[in-house]
Order: structure tokens, then sequence, then C-alpha cells
């Protein structure tokens, strides 16, 4: 288990990557406007499935919401 802040909040989980992280969180990494930080960093999409999440880590993952 790897500790990791995700969106603000601490949370325990068994992944290695960041596409590992999208799919266990029922995120699709295809969706179109959906941006990975690491801390504060933008990884490109092209890399989610080798970039490695080290325990500490800062993620953000941001997603358009709909409203008004």
């Amino acid at each position: 288990m790897t500790r990791l802040r995700i969106n603000g909040v601490e949370a325990e989980v068994a992944v290695a990557t960041i596409a590992e992280l999208l799919a266990e969180r029922g995120i699709d990494p295809k969706a179109r406007f959906l941006a990975v930080a690491v801390n504060g960093a933008v990884v490109r999409r092209a890399e989610w499935a080798v970039a490695a999440l080290s325990p500490g880590d800062d993620v953000e993952i941001v997603r358009p919401l709909q409203g008004g």
C-alpha cells in the first residue's frame, strides 16, 4: 500500500502508476479534458502508464464539471 494525497485527501492505495490509480478510481484514462499533476507538475497523458507514484506524492486529478 502507498499513502498518497489525492485531490487534497490522504489515501492508502495499492497502485504503482498514474494509470493504475485512475483505473482504481474508476476514471477512464481516455476521457477528454482529463489532466493529472503529481507534486505540482502536470504529467503528460502518454506517460501515465509508466509514471511511477511514490509514498507521500500529492496527486491532483482534474476533470471539468458541468454546472451553471
